[in-house]
């Protein structure tokens, strides 16, 4: 894929003012849990062994189920239908991720790590919109496997991938597929919860619901859901959807932080400026975001944000130009959706986002109050 080098430290939480506890910060990505716990993503080199996944880089499925097996538990939770799901660790601090759905109702939430022993587990927080929901156990930091998280803004189309769980209490299992499409968007700009989803043809069935949804280098890029939001289950028939580990991180800081989540937004739908638009079209940035759509009665609809009106395609991509480009948040660049989803996931509802715009041949800046 695109790391760097070997270990990189990825953490979910940084350090609050005093008294203040817990706070989200930077939409979860840097920062620590308390000063003894940080969440470790360690990158084993590949290695020359023929791999079973559809590419030549990365691990084998085995190296992947070695490397993220023991830190894939089971949950089951006492419900009107009893459920029954996955679930992975991601911190030495016991906070384990799963499934909302998987807790729905619950009176009580037990999780086991491998045979037939099981730990109580207390919910720390649940996000219906996201699928999301944070439990946390209380035993020995040393009996803790917390998982490498990857970044889900760099999933593309053909990427090979590994479905974990714990369906079973004496039985780990990997199902094996790629990454069929990526409904890309922002949850915080659409105004949705969720309006993007990682879908994929590896088998995600009750059992292995809330378990991750592992890349080729044993990274978590997602959390496996059975449904994907807004559509239709007869057009989703042999796929499974993952909730993408970058909504996931800052929906999980926020429930560990205040045990609830505060989704603001913009209310637009955007596309990234590439150099080939930029080119053929004369466009007055070679970088940005191009408002594809403004949602009626919006936050961006009350501010003056303007859509594009003229259809374009170049190198098999779909646009819509004639609209704002925006090239900056908070005074910040902005060069992707990543980007933006970023200043505004450290913002709340209520706040004011300052957006530098090119409307036509002229730069302005825009306030926007978010929703």
């Amino acid at each position: 894929m695109h790391q760097g080098g070997l270990i990189r430290s990825v953490t979910l939480l940084a350090a609050a003012g005093a008294g203040a506890g817990l706070a989200l910060a930077g939409a979860a990505i840097t920062g620590h849990l308390d000063d003894t716990t940080t969440i470790q993503q360690i990158m084993p080199a590949a290695t020359p062994a023929a791999s079973t996944l559809p590419k030549s880089t990365g691990l084998t499925v085995q190296q992947i189920y070695r490397l993220d097996a023991p830190g894939v538990v089971q949950i089951n939770s006492s419900t009107p239908t009893s459920g029954l799901g996955s679930g992975f660790v991601i911190d030495k601090a016991g906070h384990i991720v799963t499934s909302n759905g998987t807790l729905s109702g619950a009176r009580t939430v037990k999780v086991s790590f491998s045979g037939t022993e099981e730990l109580d587990a207390s919910v720390v927080g649940t996000d219906p919109a996201t699928d999301i929901a944070v439990l946390q156990v209380k035993t020995h930091s040393r009996s803790l496997s917390p998982l490498p998280l990857g970044d889900s803004d760099f999933v593309q189309v053909g990427d090979p991938v590994v479905a974990l769980g714990n369906t079973l209490a004496l039985s780990r299992t990997a199902t094996v597929g790629i990454v069929s499409a990526v409904q890309h968007g922002i949850d915080e700009l659409s105004g949705e919860a969720l309006s993007h989803s990682i879908r994929t043809d590896a088998i995600i069935d009750p059992g292995n619901t809330g378990g991750p949804l592992v890349n080729s280098h044993g990274q978590v890029i997602g959390v496996s859901s059975q449904t994907d939001p807004g559509v239709a289950s007869s057009a989703t028939a042999g796929f499974g959807f993952a909730v993408p580990i970058d909504t996931v991180k800052s929906v999980v800081a926020q429930l560990i932080d205040t045990g609830k989540v505060v989704h603001p937004y913009l209310g637009i739908e955007v596309a990234p400026v590439t150099t080939g638009l930029a080119r053929a079209f004369a466009l007055p940035s070679s970088y940005g975001l191009i408002v594809q759509s403004v949602t009626h009665g919006s936050s961006a609809a009350g501010a003056g944000l303007r859509a594009g009106s003229t259809s374009v395609a170049i190198s098999g991509e779909s646009y819509r130009i004639g609209g704002d480009i925006i090239v900056a948040a908070a005074g910040k660049p902005i060069t992707s959706e990543a980007s933006l989803r970023d200043v505004i996931q450290t913002m709340k509802p209520g706040d004011t986002l300052s957006l530098q715009i090119w409307r036509g041949d002229k730069k302005e800046t825009v306030s926007v109050k978010l929703g």
